[in-house]
């Protein structure tokens, strides 16, 4: 399986750490570094995806539990009119984040926030994120990578002017964190809260 390039430092310190370990402590030592090397490369994994291929649709950008799906929530939402779908990652989901959509890349910003936990609503107000907006066929889409308690680096890979594919892989987040999508608000939201969602596979929502 595929493994995120974000995760390599990781997985080779803790074999380092695990080879010093046992030439000074043993095999008991080595076996928690070897343990850690294997989390990592689970947390890094970057299976494979069919992707969506559906006109008009939004598809998820991870995996995950939706959130909110509806209404914005919280006063930090990009200005105009939106419906915004958000989604929990736990450490135990694929982080690897894929665009919900195809177009050009308009605009890439960080901000940086505070490392509330990614679950609670003011999280997406608060919190460190970078935002990326797409312009899909005139209509513009915005995606939050927010970090949260555990995951305090943002991978983000695009540049403004990037041409992106519905489904492509553009980034990644450290260790369990939230994604907030915003559509148009005249989009039919395709989700509900508490649904789980896999990023490039489930339609989140339709453009009209």
């Amino acid at each position: 399986m595929r493994i995120d390039p974000a995760g390599w430092p990781f997985i080779g310190g803790s074999l380092i750490l695990a080879l010093v370990a046992l030439w000074f402590i043993g095999a008991a030592g080595a076996a928690i570094f070897v343990v850690l090397a294997c989390f990592f490369l689970f947390f890094f994994r970057d299976p494979e995806r069919t992707i969506t291929s559906e006109s008009g649709a939004v598809l998820s950008p991870a995996d995950g539990r939706v959130m909110v799906a509806g209404a914005p929530a919280g006063q930090g939402c990009p200005p105009g009119n939106w419906q915004q779908i958000s989604i929990f990652l736990s450490p135990m989901d694929v982080h690897v984040n894929r665009m919900p959509v195809g177009g050009r890349v308009t605009k890439v910003e960080y901000h940086p926030g505070r490392f509330l936990p990614a679950y609670r609503t003011e999280a997406g107000d608060l919190n460190e994120y970078t935002e990326v907006t797409v312009d899909h066929h005139g209509q513009p889409i915005v995606v939050r990578q927010i970090v949260g308690v555990l995951a305090r680096r943002i991978v983000c890979r695009l540049a403004e002017g990037d041409t992106v594919h519905a489904g492509d892989r553009f980034g990644v987040m450290k260790f369990g964190s939230r994604m907030d999508i915003f559509v148009p608000a005249s989009a039919e939201i395709a989700v509900r809260v508490n649904d789980k969602v896999v990023g490039g596979v489930t339609v989140i929502a339709r453009l009209r």
